[in-house]
């Protein structure tokens, strides 16, 4: 009988809104596979659970390397439990060569839900969440993330972009080239932290807002 795999969500901030089922997972699962083992250690620390379980590495750098060793783990029986630094695995994360390779072989695929960046952000961003559209990362290169952004520069669903702190200020001076100094938007870091803030205006402001530093 295959075993299962399951995707857990981790707080993208704040412990205390870590799901319950998070800790039996983490307590019983025959091996789990961690973005940063490091994270996990302190994660599994702070919910007062000690793994039974075999850690082992998933990050970008060895997705396809690993996947096959845990499909035949997974189609041996076991249950492999994947944990992501922050938030829903597969999401901007590690996770979907593993559930593609796992739905492959007829193995089942569930997950803990747990706190998602992306709706959070959406939430509270005050622009309209009835369609959006998430586009992950953009392109580091200034050329590459023009081009990217024009390839959406018509549409009017709200976009949700993920972006490093230091590339903040390039990234919203694109947009506001792209898309038009006027369009409105937000921008929501240390989301759950105790120091949470939401920076809401026209994308023209918000870009000479980031680039005061």
């Amino acid at each position: 009988m295959t075993g299962t795999l399951v995707l857990a969500g981790t707080p993208i901030g704040d412990i205390a809104d870590a799901p319950p089922r998070l800790a039996e997972e983490l307590a019983g699962a025959d091996v789990i596979a961690a973005e940063d083992t490091r994270r996990l250690r302190r994660l599994t620390q702070a919910l007062g659970v000690t793994p039974k379980g075999r850690v082992v590495s998933y990050f970008e750098g060895n997705e396809s390397a690993r996947t096959p060793e845990l499909v035949e783990e997974l189609v041996g029986g076991a249950r492999v439990l994947l944990v992501t630094d922050a938030g829903m695995p597969s999401v901007s994360d590690p996770g979907y060569r593993l559930v593609a390779a796992a739905v492959e072989r007829d193995v089942r695929v569930t997950a803990v839900p747990g706190p998602s960046a992306v709706l959070t952000a959406l939430a509270l961003s005050g622009l309209p969440v009835d369609r959006f559209c998430f586009e992950g990362f953009l392109p580091r290169k200034a050329g590459e993330r023009l081009g990217r952004l024009r390839e959406v520069a018509g549409e009017r669903r709200t976009l949700v972009y993920f972006e490093a702190p230091h590339r903040l200020d390039d990234t919203l001076a694109a947009m506001a080239e792209v898309f038009g100094a006027e369009r409105r938007a937000a921008v929501c870091r240390e989301l759950t932290k105790t120091y949470e803030e939401v920076r809401r205006g026209g994308l023209g402001e918000l870009a000479a807002w980031a680039a005061e530093g």
